[in-house]
This record gives structure tokens, C-alpha cells and sequence, in this order.
């Protein structure tokens, strides 16, 4: 009887090795491209802190403008 051998061909594992390949172009691209997560996550860092800067302002002249109808003060930015 021929004795019968088990294993992974040369063939699937070529083919195996081409799959991960694509996979990990894949998500290099996902990662570091330029509509990436690295960009996306640093662009909205920036929008996070422009409108906590905007916010901080807003909150500030409001305050003021409340100061001064309760308090009689006038305005020192008019």
C-alpha cells in the first residue's frame, strides 16, 4: 500500500500567504491613509478643542451680560 502523507501544499500556502497580505494592506490603508482612523481621530481632536474654546468664550460673555443686568454694572467691553 502507498503510504499517504497529509499536509499543506506549496500551492495553499502561497495562496495563503497572497490572502494575508491583501488583509493587511487592507487595513494599513484603513489606518494610516488619508481619510485613515490616525487622521480622523486627529482632526476631531482639533474640532473638540475649537468648540470647548468657543464654548468657554460664549459662557464668558454670558456671564458678563448677566453680571451686568443683576448688578447695574455697565459693560467695560462697550
Amino acid at each position: 500500500m502507498l503510504k499517504q502523507q497529509k499536509g499543506i501544499t506549496l500551492i495553499a500556502l502561497v495562496i495563503t500567504i497572497i490572502v494575508l497580505l491583501i488583509l493587511a494592506g487592507i487595513t494599513i490603508s484603513l489606518t494610516l491613509g488619508e481619510h485613515g482612523i490616525i487622521n480622523m481621530g486627529e482632526k476631531a481632536g482639533k474640532n473638540y478643542v475649537n468648540a470647548a474654546n468657543y464654548e468657554h468664550t460664549a459662557l464668558n460673555n454670558y456671564e458678563s451680560e448677566a453680571n451686568a443686568y443683576v448688578y447695574n454694572v455697565t459693560n467695560p467691553q462697550d
